[in-house]
């Protein structure tokens, strides 16, 4: 009696240790490597120079300011941020493969001067740009020599030639002009990543392929395969995280079944020091579709015991054209209250990293996607950078680590603390990289200011960073009293047109006093 009494303690103990295991194991997932007890892993989605490059095409590729690589790993590191999913293309290996390379190794040289983690992204997006002039991702060696992926035919997900396209690449059928499949050579071309930066103490990891197409529901099981046979041989040379992604598209009433029980047929069949990739475009619980959206990818990382990684995450405004939700540039915004919301809702969700899309020199036409941009040469935050910074330290605190190399720029940029930010020159608004900075300092009276020339404060950072009318009325202030004073800043900064309607007000009421004399 007695040793079946231990035997059901024993089985009911195993049970706790079964249930808890799995209820914790998507937020504490047994993993080697750095994933259970590390710091959250909060950055941004960056995009490089040569390793986005079109294979035939350089009219939409403008040249990156001079050390771009290394300015931004600092910017990115003095914001208080720990972490980068930096993008790629295949196509532009093939394009030059010199140049990529000696791009991918200075990342992940910054990177260790600065404290950065790593993941290098084999990115796609509309396939590749044999199919769209503007896309990028698979290169032509692999599509060219066949008649039915025809020449810019379409990338998106509903376009015929991406269908064919992605029907061949997991049936393993696509290969290139000597019959090698192209399976076998993407696993040839990361590993050539993995051997140039596994050493580096920035190396986070890898990820496989970005967003994949499915296009009817008899693929999920071959995406599987496919991320299986990456997977085991990348094993063969790295004991890092490798990543692996959500499909697209992500509609919940597609034919193609999306549901955690397809999306966890994708995962590896090795999950050891694996993590799931999926992006985040609105505040979670913002509305009922976008709720069920992220709780599909809950419910996928409870199935599989594979942790979250929101490997993108923004705050977008979808209107449809011609009966298709298509992102809306004007509609979009990202204001501090989304931000904030979003990144409770996924720090509630315990996700293992998230980052932020983008950070990229390149104009883009949704500006809250660059968090930073190109004037002259000169690499210049926006004020989501500013945004970005302020709500990760105040939801997840400061996890960006500096060199001691680079504690002065800290010193002098950063917001140790996150409630306190500091600059050297602390009575010079001028002096500011950041906007959000500067009004921060100015409302806690680390600035007193009230004869700013309106031309220095033009040369700074905080004003270049800033948006154009946030700028106009600053402009306007200036004009207007004939100097700066920092209350004049921060009405900019809360009210972009506070001093437009002060003079129409002005303006009305002299009109007024007219009439009636």
């Amino acid at each position: 009696m007695t040793l079946t009494s231990s035997g059901v303690i024993s089985t009911f103990l195993t049970a706790i240790v079964f249930v808890s295991a799995t209820i914790f194991g998507s937020y504490v997932y047994a993993l080697t490597g750095e994933m259970p007890n590390s710091e959250p892993n909060n950055g941004v989605v960056m995009k490089g120079a040569f390793v986005n490059m079109k294979q035939d095409n350089n009219s939409l590729t403008l040249p990156a300011p001079p050390n771009y690589i290394d300015d931004s790993l600092k910017m990115i590191s003095s914001a208080g941020l720990n972490h980068v999913r930096f993008v790629f293309y295949w196509e532009a290996y093939e394009r030059d493969p010199e140049a990529f390379m000696k791009e991918i190794e200075s990342v992940a040289n910054a990177a260790d001067k600065y404290g950065l983690k790593i993941i290098y992204d084999n990115h796609q997006w509309h396939t590749s740009s044999w199919f769209e002039e503007r896309a990028g991702g698979f290169p032509w060696s692999l599509i060219q020599n066949n008649s039915k992926y025809s020449k810019d035919g379409g990338g998106n997900t509903n376009d015929k030639a991406a269908q064919l396209f992605w029907a061949d690449w997991w049936k393993r059928s696509v290969k290139d002009n000597q019959g090698r499949d192209g399976w076998t050579l993407m696993a040839e071309f990361l590993r050539k990543i993995v051997l140039a930066v596994d050493n580096h103490s920035s190396t986070l990891g890898y990820e496989i392929l970005s967003e994949p197409h499915v296009n009817n529901k008899g693929q999920w099981s071959k995406i599987g395969k496919f991320n299986s046979f990456i997977t085991a041989d990348l094993r063969n040379i790295t004991s890092k995280t490798v990543v692996y992604s959500m499909n697209v598209p992500v509609d919940l009433n597609s034919p193609i079944e999306i549901s955690p029980k397809n999306l966890a047929k994708m995962t590896p069949s090795n999950k050891e020091n694996t993590a799931f990739k999926v992006s985040v475009y609105a505040v979670p619980d913002g509305d009922a579709y976008q709720e069920k959206r992220f709780n599909m990818f809950l419910k996928t990382r409870d199935r599989t015991g594979v942790p979250l990684y929101i490997g993108e995450w923004n705050n977008v405004v979808r209107t449809k054209e011609g009966g298709i939700d298509k992102l809306n540039p004007d509609l979009s915004e990202l204001t501090k209250t989304d931000a904030k919301q979003i990144l409770e809702a996924l720090k509630k969700a315990a996700v293992w990293g998230t980052a932020f899309w983008r950070w990229d020199y390149q104009h883009v036409a949704t500006p809250s996607f660059n968090l930073v941009s190109d004037k002259n040469g000169k690499l210049v935050p926006t004020k989501y950078l500013g945004i970005l910074k302020d709500i990760v330290g105040r939801v997840y605190g400061s996890s960006g680590v500096a060199s001691t190399s680079d504690v002065t720029q800290l010193s002098n940029n950063q917001d140790i603390n996150n409630d306190h930010p500091t600059n050297a020159n602390t009575n010079n608004p001028a002096g500011y990289d950041n906007l959000n900075d500067l009004v921060h300092d100015i409302k806690n009276r680390i600035v007193d200011s009230k004869d700013i020339p309106l031309n220095a404060l033009q040369d700074s950072g905080a004003y270049l960073g800033a948006d154009k009318q946030t700028q106009d009325c600053i402009d306007l202030a200036g004009k207007i009293g004939g100097k700066l004073g920092e209350q004049e800043i921060s009405h900019c900064y809360d009210d972009a047109n506070y001093f437009k309607d002060k003079l129409s007000n002005t303006n009305n009421d002299n009109k007024a006093v007219n009439t009636t004399n």
